[in-house]
């Protein structure tokens, strides 16, 4: 360990060594005779086995590469076992005819044909090849160089999905480029312009015309948009240069995205990807361009990967799907065995030398180890913000990964995107509790207690540490006709009231969820008159308390009041969440006027709290006049907004049209 070096951590280059080499050594233990086919335990997809191992040599030489570019000794044992298994599986693979060789994509038009997923490893072996180039590449003979080179020019000859696929092509027609090769014909240059066009600002991009933001920058647009620029040699030009300056900004708004004990904010699809998104912290070390000093770096992968590995991640064998534990539900259908070896991209800084000032300097806080803190990202619609308990807690009104217009099946990982709030130590109910959508979620409910869908977001606006947006609720895979719902999020230390004004031509029943918190036994839970709360594994509580709204008359129901819909409840699950096999989540039931209702709810997240409702309620005081909302806090801050005009939205309720222009 490094005491004096990394004294937050202890963690140093050669802990990241150690790991890089172990998790590489499962791979190798499973290996095919020629190493292109390994089998891995776990999960097949559809396109499967060959399809798995491809993935898997694809993904895991992302973290081979760094290993292989940054050693100081080519002699080392290990750095060796690393190039003439890579070495081997890449030829084995792109043999024509061989008995390991690997499916190639033939389009991703539609309807589709061929095995696609060969884009994308294509793409992950281009990335790689760049990074070890003058170790790998240069080792191998000019007739297995053009044997790989035309693997790769198939590839980047292909036509993709609308979305950070536009980057694989690109990938391989990029490292063609730089080692001379032939490229006439391919398009990569009007690929990446494509990309560059989804940009929001402050470092973020959108992945296609849907809007979804989330980890895809960290692990795919950034460091395949920093790739292209180097193997182009294109750096220098006006576009590289603004990318650098994007890419600077990235890194000021990620650095608030990880928790004091090195816990990444859990928001956002292929999660199992896990230490992938430290690959843009390293890609601007790198390049000279980060807005951290190299201390910070290294203190914040260095954080995130120890958290991990301390969690198990990898100790017992091949790395799994899921998140600390195994948990497939969190997981996409796309998602393979070798999936999780793209968490290899997040070990760019072993490319860096032994000397470099990320490994050498002094070790410097990250923003959470400062207690409270509150990060805007403005062109995203998000709100980071810590307290000093040391979770970072994010007020989601950006990101959606929804498509307009409603009426079709919302996308299965739409948990991990729809939810107001995300957080370093919860995650979003999967399963039955994503099926019930309570968790960090408003609905208006059915006769039978179903619950509407946030689904596409219409306007959004971020103004400080106020955060809002509007949306269209859905029920049974249809907007509620005339009905909208405005929500406004302010945040304070642990606590956190987020403000509703329902617009709608009949009353409702609603319901609104605080945070899962989960456990591996069973959680406390508890009720009161106003709210409830559940308490789980190191005493993280999740506490709601109606503040406005939630005392409107409710019906009997058949005149039994036994039958009566409950003020206050905790939904408990099994197996539906990725932090612990047992989840709960306190939540508000009541029932909203015709017209305007307005909502507001004190939610409170925190580590080691004591279940004290009153020291809840004397946190905010609330003063509601019409759509006018204002707090004030036991803080002393104060926060005033006016949800009928707070966020800009210029369509009618009723209609279920494109997205408003404040976005």
């Amino acid at each position: 360990m490094e005491p004096v070096l990394s004294p937050f951590t202890g963690w140093g280059r050669a802990q990241w060594e150690a790991v890089a080499d172990d998790w590489l050594s499962q791979v190798r233990r499973h290996a095919s005779p020629e190493g292109a086919l390994p089998r891995l335990p776990g999960r097949i997809t559809g396109d499967g086995v060959r399809r798995e191992g491809m993935e898997t040599v694809g993904r895991s030489f992302l973290l081979a590469a760094p290993r292989i570019a940054g050693a100081s000794d080519a002699a080392d044992p290990a750095v060796q076992a690393h190039l003439d298994y890579y070495s081997r599986a890449l030829l084995a693979g792109t043999r024509a005819g061989g008995e390991e060789e690997w499916p190639r994509g033939v389009s991703c038009r539609l309807p589709l044909t061929g095995i696609t997923n060969s884009i994308v490893e294509a793409a992950n072996i281009a990335f790689s090849l760049h990074i070890s180039r003058d170790r790998l590449w240069s080792g191998l003979t000019r007739p297995e160089q053009l044997q790989i080179g035309n693997w790769l020019r198939h590839h980047a000859r292909c036509e993709v999905w609308q979305n950070n696929w536009q980057l694989f092509p690109a990938m391989a027609e990029g490292f063609l480029r730089a080692v001379g090769e032939d490229v006439r014909g391919l398009h990569a240059t009007r690929n990446v312009a494509r990309v560059e066009s989804w940009y929001l600002g402050d470092g973020w991009y959108t992945d296609g015309p849907e809007h979804a933001v989330d980890y895809y920058n960290a692990w795919a647009i950034h460091p395949y948009l920093w790739a292209w620029y180097r193997m182009t040699d294109t750096v220098h030009t006006a576009e590289g240069q603004r990318y650098l300056e994007r890419l600077h900004d990235f890194t000021a708004s990620q650095a608030h995205m990880v928790a004091a004990d090195g816990s990444l904010l859990h928001q956002g699809r292929s999660l199992t990807y896990r230490t992938a998104a430290l690959a843009a912290l390293w890609c601007a070390e790198a390049s000279g361009v980060s807005a951290l000093s190299p201390g910070q770096t290294r203190r914040i992968a260095s954080g995130v990967l120890s958290r991990f590995t301390a969690q198990g991640v990898g100790a017992d064998g091949p790395l799994t799907l899921g998140w600390y534990g195994e948990f497939e539900p969190m997981c996409q259908d796309y998602s393979g065995f070798g999936s999780p070896y793209l968490a290899g991209i997040g070990f760019l800084g072993l490319a860096q030398p032994e000397t470099a000032p990320v490994w050498t300097a002094i070790e410097e806080a990250q923003p959470s180890d400062h207690g409270s803190f509150t990060a805007p990202i403005e062109p995203v619609g998000w709100v980071l913000s810590g307290a000093s308990d040391g979770i970072v807690r994010m007020a989601n009104h950006g990101s959606d990964h929804a498509t307009l217009p409603v009426g079709e099946d919302e996308d299965r990982d739409d948990p991990h995107y729809a939810k107001f709030a995300y957080s370093t130590h919860t995650a979003p109910g999967t399963g039955p509790a994503w099926v019930d959508a309570i968790d960090s979620h408003f609905a208006l409910l059915d006769d039978e207690g179903a619950g509407s869908r946030r689904s596409s977001l219409r306007a959004t606006r971020v103004e400080g540490d106020l955060a809002g947006s509007v949306h269209v609720p859905q029920l049974h895979r249809r907007a509620l006709p005339g009905t909208a719902v405005t929500t406004v999020t302010a945040g304070d230390g642990t606590a956190e009231v987020r403000a509703h004004l329902v617009q709608t031509d009949r009353p409702w029943p609603m319901r609104e969820g605080g945070w899962a918190v989960a456990d591996d036994a069973e959680l406390a839970t508890g009720v009161f008159e106003d709210g409830a709360w559940a308490q789980g594994r190191d005493g993280l509580l999740s506490a709601v308390i109606g503040l406005h709204g939630w005392d409107a008359p409710r019906p009997a129901v058949a005149d039994d009041a036994s039958r009566r819909p409950e003020r206050a409840r905790v939904f408990a699950y099994r197996d539906a969440n990725a932090m612990g096999s047992h989840s709960a989540t306190p939540a508000l039931q009541g029932r909203t006027s015709t017209r305007n209702t307005v909502v507001v709810t004190l939610h409170v997240l925190e580590r080691g709290g004591a279940v004290d409702p009153q020291e809840w309620r004397d946190r905010v005081r609330v003063d509601v006049d019409g759509t006018l909302v204002r707090l004030t806090w036991a803080s002393g801050a104060t926060s005033e907004f006016d949800l009928a005009t707070f966020v800009p939205w210029d369509e009618h309720p009723g209609l279920t049209g494109p997205r408003g222009e404040a976005r």
